[in-house]
């Protein structure tokens, strides 16, 4: 028999619901249809093919029709209903631990709220155990039976002990029966008032009644109010139903239902534990911020706006949305914002998600009793927890200036204000006193105003680090600069700790960007000797740590960053107190001992800088000299077996395994004797050693020495003599006694291990030190090169010195050049130099000038390499200065180690130039030049350092030589090879290929977009290091208004000038300088100011000298950009001036620039040389010098192959230009000196275009006086000087 499907509607399926109860109703429906054999997965015996087919079509289709859109597209492929049913099965009940233990933590976290509905409770907790069924999870019957009763509120305690009282077992059956029956007395009992809501039909069936079954007593409605009495108070004048007494019972009587006068049928009747008609309630389940109360908005839009479902699925309109403010209870008023007003609600409820949506959140204190909505460290709102489980807001709606409810907080927030916002405490001893009017507690909520003004820092906990291992955790930390750089120029350190062993590793540093190649060094040299990969790196911020070199490396190597916080150093403690002693945390073995995991030996343990006595081998002493000097103990070499000590006398480092300590005056504290005259000898130190007997210390003698003197500039050993034989053949240049090199008077005696730690690096400045050192052997290849490339190039000849004739002297000149790229060493160069300085004027040299290409030369030809996208390519000449011929007869000593010993004195006759000459960078030009000359180019009249030649296609190759580097271009590359070839074959030359830097500057190219910049990034980089600016604050601006230098500002005091003394002013504006003459027109004002007070700077100098490094800070990259122009590339200038900006003579600024290619190719800001009388005669001064630049630049570029008529000059004084271009004589104009009158000449032959331009549009504004940040970017943006 085929049933209705109509009459048995199951609800589709969309995903979200109860997927057990679902798939049992399907089931049902399936077997009223007579289709659940469809489910089988093999055709049941007695049904043929067609019959099979057509089942499980429908029962596909009736599983199909049970599920939502959402879930059909999950099984829209599927065809068979096994598919389908198991399809469901494995993505809604799949029996996975995640879904089981999902499951049982909604069974054990049930809890029924009080006030909530029993048979409710029952269902949803019958509803988990289905779903834990199916998921395959077995539980005891008494086990639910038990779950169900705890999860009871406290109100059913003693309905649970009847239950449970002398029963030795329960079921879960005779729970649920017991409880439902219980609470279907109850709601016959009292009317279903518990949490239920009532419907009422109108105001015409409300009874006064309770319980009554006849007819109600009707009140006589003739009866007069006035004369009526109470039922209630007995007394006249009102109904109960007015009664006062019976309304204010009502307030706190523990059920109430409120009901609506409008009398329409349906109405919804709330029941309340309290009246919070004007509370608002945190609620996180509402969607929005509701109120029902129109007059509370500050601002209302009315409109159709939706509607909102309440709990039953009713539906309320929303018929405005606005803002309310509420005040709450620390005085802080909080607008809220999208309040949605909704005539029907009953409650104003406040939305948690809406709150956590615009970034704020909420939480509870420990009790649950508080909950708190912050954004960031701020109390926005707080909310307390009533009876019924609901958090009310502790606060009040502001209706206008008035708050709609009084506030019924105590006096303690008013009292904490009064008093200055006095401390929790402090409020807590007056109220002892009985000093605090009105205050009932002292508890103190969250005030913003003690948190801005008051609040420290979190206190830090000791951090715990649980390595396993070595190299698990490592903490790095880079220390300097210091104040004195050490020999070897190093002024930081970085350090490597291991977190696990805690072993410290030290690398000395000369800047801090040589942090990465440590780090790389140190890292291969660990993980080889351990077998192990670091795992993770912790340091500061540091840009030497937050390179991108370097956060690429570890990338790379899988190597973990952690950071601590800016200005928390106590975040990489490790690194930052370096400590190495035993600690518990290695329990109680020290760093080495743990990282190699052996037992170490304290043995050869000795005090740092302790004094000990060295042994003397046979070789380096004779019979009579003592068999041991002292030295002072400084640590140990690495990868030497032997002690490292410090020789104070000849200021070397001695590694020795045969030493002996004096440990013992170490024990007592160094006495200094003062000379006959009462002050400290300086000269001679005398120390006074008692002697102390002791076994444990081996001791050269029995007894210590006596009291020594130690002489730093003399030492006599073994009663040796000085030889006079050489005294009637004595020159003062080659025979002078070597001034002793003494250390700084902060070293004393006794801090002489710090003295030797600190020259102990470096490249040695003798032959001996280097034949000395450990890298003798590299040294003496570098010096074998050298000679070598000298004999190759016949540089001199080995002859008698003749009479009358005198020879100068030559040294060695070592240097270690670090490896460019990781697959190259450390290089190890050597240079022969002769001593120049003693050569005489006309004896050994005549002239010894030699011209090298300017820097605007250098900016013209890359400007035109930028504009007609010419190839530029870079060479060099190897030992340059040898390849010039000498004039003069020159005898110079042979070079120490590698003298010819022959018969009388045999000397180097010089036949070609050598470093140190003062001859031989002219000697070199003048050969160079010839060359050029030679080979067909034409030496540039306005630049003779500057080679030209026109080719046969009509284009141009140029040559720029500054001493021995050149830079090429060509607009075709085999022109600029076969020069190259020209070139090689007549020096010794080295290709560096495509020009990427010269002269300090770096260029960049973009053929593609045909452009060019030109930066000094590394320079100012290596600046800003040198000067310790690198981590100081940028500022925008290279010189502030507020800067007004003077010379009244220069040190008067002794103890200024004292101070001033030790500031490097000459030399930070010295690199300044070079940046701005460079690549940098936007310092050219600031430099120009500082460099005003070279002779004697003061404080306020150094401080704008600081402003400009602080500057360069925020602008390391920026340089000047050459592009391609429409046509012909011509200079263009921009001229200005500022009328008697000189503080101290009142002369006027000039400032003029000139772009050629789009960006600046030569400019200039300096003081006028002559007083201004106006600023028309400062603007026209200013032109007249812009008009002799101009004239050169344009001879230059008409040399290069440019061809213009006349160069644009735009000035931003139309007065000035008048007065150029009126050539009858005025009064007021006489005394302007007549060179300055040259201008009207130029305009008139119209090689100068003088043109006006608005003073917002004149780039060379910037040039004369320090502006707005604003307007100095745009002059920027005017010349393309911008980040590279």
């Amino acid at each position: 028999m085929t049933l209705n499907p109509a009459k048995f509607e199951v609800a589709r399926f969309d995903g979200t619901g109860n997927f057990g109860l679902w798939q049992r109703r399907v089931k049902d429906l399936l077997a009223q249809q007579s289709l659940q054999k469809a489910l089988r997965e093999t055709k049941p015996a007695d049904m043929d093919d067609t019959d099979w087919t057509e089942m499980k079509e429908k029962a596909a289709g009736l599983i199909r029709l049970c599920v939502s859109d959402e879930v059909m597209h999950h099984i829209l492929d599927l065809t068979t209903p096994k598919e389908v049913w198991d399809k469901l099965e494995s993505q809604y009940m799949e029996k996975s631990l995640m879904n089981k233990l999902y499951a049982k933590k909604r069974l054990y976290s049930l809890k029924m709220e009080e006030g909530s509905n029993l048979q409710q409770h029952v269902n949803v907790f019958q509803n988990i155990l289905t779903d834990l069924t199916r998921l395959g999870v077995q539980m005891d019957d008494e086990d639910k039976a038990i779950i169900l009763l705890c999860s009871l509120p406290e109100s059913y305690d003693h309905l649970v002990t009847t239950l449970t009282y002398g029963k030795e077992s329960i079921t879960l059956a005779s729970i649920s029966s017991a409880l439902l029956s219980h609470n279907q007395r109850r709601h016959n009992t009292e009317g279903g008032s518990q949490g239920d809501g009532l419907y009422v039909k109108g105001g015409s069936d409300r009874g006064r009644s309770k319980g009554n079954t006849g007819p109600a007593k009707k009140r006589n409605k003739s009866k007069n109010r006035k004369t009526a009495e109470c039922y209630g108070c007995k007394q006249i004048g009102h109904w109960k139903r007015d009664c006062p007494n019976r309304q204010k019972g009502a307030s706190t009587s523990a059920n109430i239902v409120q009901t609506d006068d409008s009398g329409s049928e349906g109405d919804l009747l709330c029941v309340s534990s309290s009246k919070c008609t004007d509370a608002w309630i945190l609620d996180s389940g509402c969607s929005y911020h509701m109120t029902p109360n129109r007059e509370w908005f500050t601002t209302f839009r009315s409109g159709s706006f939706g509607f909102v479902y309440l709990g039953d699925d009713k539906a309320c309109a929303i018929t405005g949305i606005g803002q309310i403010k509420i005040a709450m209870d620390d005085g802080g008023v909080r607008t809220l914002n999208d309040v949605r007003y909704i005539p029907e609600l009953r409650k104003n409820l406040i939305s948690l998600g809406t709150l956590q949506a615009h970034g704020y959140s909420y939480r509870s204190d420990g009790d649950r009793d508080i909950l708190k909505v912050s954004k960031g460290a701020l109390t926005v709102m707080r909310a307390k927890r009533t009876a019924g489980n609901i958090y009310k807001l502790l606060g009040h709606t502001v209706v206008g200036d008035v708050a709609s409810v009084e506030s019924d907080n105590d006096a303690t927030k008013l009292w904490h204000l009064r008093l200055g916002h006095l401390s929790e405490r402090g409020m807590i001893e007056l109220h002892k006193r009985s000093l605090l009017k009105g205050v009932r507690s002292c508890k103190m909520d969250l005030c913003k105003y003690c948190v801005l003004g008051k609040q420290c820092r979190v206190r830090f906990k000791p951090g715990k680090h649980k390595t396993e291992g070595i190299l698990d955790y490592v903490h790095s930390d880079v220390w300097g600069p210091t104040r004195e750089a050490s020999m070897g120029g190093s002024r930081y350190f970085v350090t490597f700790t291991d977190d696990f062993s805690r072993k410290l590793w030290v690398y000395f540093m000369k800047h801090k960007s040589e942090v990465f190649s440590k780090f790389k060094l140190w890292k291969a040299e660990v993980e080889n000797q351990t077998g192990r990969k670091i795992k993770y790196l912790r340091s500061d911020n540091g840009t030497e740590y937050t390179d991108s070199q370097f956060q690429k490396f570890c990338e790379q190597h899988g190597i973990q960053r952690h950071f601590s916080v800016r200005k928390t150093p106590q975040q990489n403690g490790v690194a930052e107190r370096m400590n190495r002693s035993p600690r518990a945390s290695l329990e109680g073995k020290v760093a080495e001992e743990v990282w190699t995991g052996k037992p170490i030996d304290l043995n050869n343990l000795r005090i740092f800088g302790c004094p000990a006595f060295v042994h003397i081998s046979s070789e380096d002493r004779s019979k009579l000299d003592p068999k041991s000097k002292k030295c002072v103990f400084v640590g140990y070499s690495k990868g030497v077996k032997g002690f490292k000590l410090w020789d104070p006398v000849s200021k070397k480092m001695v590694l020795s395994r045969d030493v002996v300590f004096d440990e013992q005056f170490m024990l007592k504290q160094p006495e200094v004797t003062e000379s006959v005259g009462g002050s400290p000898n300086k000269e001679a130190i005398q120390v006074e050693i008692e002697p102390t007997p002791t076994n444990n210390i081996p001791q050269v003698h029995q007894q210590p020495p006596e009291t020594t003197t130690t002489n730093n500039d003399t030492e006599v050993l073994g009663g040796a003599t000085e030889d006079l034989a050489g005294e009637n053949d004595y020159q003062l240049v080659r025979d002078r006694e070597r001034r002793s090199i003494k250390p700084p008077e902060r070293y004393g005696y006794e801090d002489l291990a710090a003295y030797a730690l600190l020259t102990s690096s470096g490249d040695p400045s003798t032959f001996r030190e280097a034949m000395a050192s450990q890298e003798k052997e590299r040294w003496m290849g570098a010096m074998m090169e050298e000679m070598e490339s000298l004999q190759k190039n016949q540089t001199w000849e080995l002859v008698q010195l003749p009479k009358g004739k005198r020879a100068i002297g030559c040294k060695w000149v070592y240097k270690r050049k670090p490896a460019v790229t990781e697959k190259e060493g450390e290089k190890f160069k050597a240079r022969l130099v002769a001593k120049g300085y003693s050569q005489q004027k006309g004896i050994d040299y005549d002239e010894i000038f030699s011209p090298v290409v300017r820097h605007t030369s250098i900016r013209a030809v890359l400007a035109l390499v930028a504009s007609r996208d010419m190839h530029l390519e870079q060479m060099d000449v190897k030992t340059a200065f040898l390849h010039g011929n000498l004039d003069e007869q020159i005898y110079m000593e042979q070079p120490e180690g590698f003298s010819d010993t022959g018969e009388g004195r045999l000397v180097c006759k010089l036949k070609r130039s050598l470093y140190g000459l003062k001859q031989s960078p002219r000697q070199w030009y003048k050969r160079f030049d010839s060359y050029m000359l030679q080979i067909g180019y034409k030496r540039c009249e306005y630049d003779c350092c500057v080679y030209v030649r026109s080719l046969d296609d009509g284009s141009f190759i140029f040559l720029l030589l500054y001493v021995d580097d050149m830079l090429i271009a060509a607009n075709h590359l085999h022109d600029v090879n076969e020069l190259k070839i020209l070139l090689g074959k007549e020096f010794d030359m080295k290709d560096l290929g495509a020009a990427k830097r010269i002269l300090g500057m770096e260029i960049h190219r973009d053929k593609g977009a045909r452009k060019l910049w030109l930066s000094q990034k590394s320079y100012v980089e290596k600046v800003l290091n040198r000067f310790d600016m690198s981590n100081s604050k940028a500022v925008s601006t290279p010189l502030a208004n507020h800067f007004k230098l003077t010379l009244d500002q220069c040190p008067k005091s002794d103890s200024e000038i004292e101070y001033m003394s030790k500031v490097p002013y000459a030399s930070a504006v010295g690199c300044l300088m070079y940046a701005m003459v460079c690549t940098r027109p936007d310092l050219a004002q600031a430099v120009s100011q500082v460099c005003k007070f070279m002779s004697k700077p003061g404080k306020h100098h150094w401080e704008a000298v600081k402003w400009i490094f602080r500057y360069l800070k925020g602008t390391t990259g920026h340089g000047i950009m050459f592009s391609s122009e429409k046509g012909n590339p011509s200079v263009v200038g921009y001229v200005d001036s500022d009328y008697a900006g000189d503080m101290d003579d009142r002369r006027s600024t000039t400032g003029y620039v000139f772009t050629l290619a789009g960006g600046p190719i030569c400019w200039k800001s300096s003081v006028q040389s002559i007083v201004a009388m106006s600023t028309t005669e400062a603007e026209y001064m200013a032109v007249a010098e812009a008009a002799k630049e101009a004239l050169w630049l344009t001879g230059l570029v008409k040399e290069l192959g440019v061809e213009q008529g006349g160069v644009q000059l735009h000035c931003d004084s139309q007065s000035a230009i008048y007065l150029a271009k009126n050539q009858v004589y005025h009064a007021r104009t006489k005394h302007i000196d007549v060179r300055f009158h040259k201008i009207r000449e130029l305009l008139t032959t119209g090689q100068i275009l003088l043109e006006k331009v608005h003073t917002s549009e004149n780039a060379a504004d910037m040039l004369t006086k320090p502006v707005t940040s604003d307007k100095f970017k745009h002059c920027l943006d005017l010349l393309h000087v911008s980040q590279c």
